[in-house]
């Protein structure tokens, strides 16, 4: 028996289960080439960015260079950040260290939730893929059960074959699962490691931003 011919001898509920199936599937899998293309550009940009910027002569040197390179805009936000204007508001109230940390935090929250984007599709999709084909198992064991039963006769070949039918869900079920869970963990590492990066350059543009505050007023102070 085909995939569609069980399809079509299935009823309502077995229907929307394999295609619901189908649809985690695909969502899934665009998912996962998505991420890995983005991430890997994301790798690459970061690392380039980080090093450009430091090899700069200063910040706006370093802000031109750094729009060629961030593809994916994750390093930006956090130079442009460090940009702080005195306007009279709260935001601006405080010390320069209290607010390129409350600044910096923002634009990194905002960076990590961009690399985090797919992310609980494929939880959801690993957790959740294998009890939707189970159920369509039991559901399809069931009916299988009651053509037996109102056939009378029963036999090992009347069984096995209505009963197997009904396992390909729990199959597919967990064809779907299997990809997601590892895609999830995968993309996790990679995600993991370009968070440790940017944080570590959040962490270096905050104290290279306080420096650069406590030798303006220095210079202020000697003249």
């Amino acid at each position: 028996m085909s995939f569609a011919e069980f399809f079509w001898q299935g009823d309502a509920l077995a229907r929307t289960v394999a295609l619901l199936l189908l649809a985690m599937s695909v969502g899934s899998w665009v998912v996962i080439l998505w991420k890995s293309w983005l991430l890997r550009r994301a790798s690459t940009d970061v690392k380039r960015c980080v090093a450009a910027f430091w090899q700069s002569a200063n910040i706006a040197e370093a802000t031109q260079k750094i729009k060629a390179f961030d593809r994916v805009a994750l390093v930006l936000p956090l130079v442009l950040a460090i940009h702080l204007e005195k306007n009279g508001t709260l935001a601006s109230a405080g010390d320069r260290a209290q607010q390129l940390t409350r600044v910096l935090r923002n634009a990194l929250h905002g960076a990590l939730t961009q690399l985090q984007h797919g992310q609980v599709l494929l939880a959801t999709v690993g957790a959740t893929a294998p009890f939707v084909g189970l159920l369509g198992t039991v559901w399809g064991i069931y009916h299988a059960l009651i053509g037996i039963a109102s056939a009378g006769q029963v036999t090992i070949d009347k069984i096995s074959g209505p009963v197997g039918e009904s396992l390909i869900m729990t199959a597919a079920g967990l064809m779907v699962a299997i990809p997601a869970v590892l895609a999830f963990n995968v993309l996790g590492r990679a995600i993991t490691r370009i968070e440790a990066e940017l944080e570590g350059f959040a962490r270096d543009l905050r104290e290279l931003g306080c420096t650069q505050t406590v030798a303006l007023a220095s210079r202020a102070e000697s003249t």
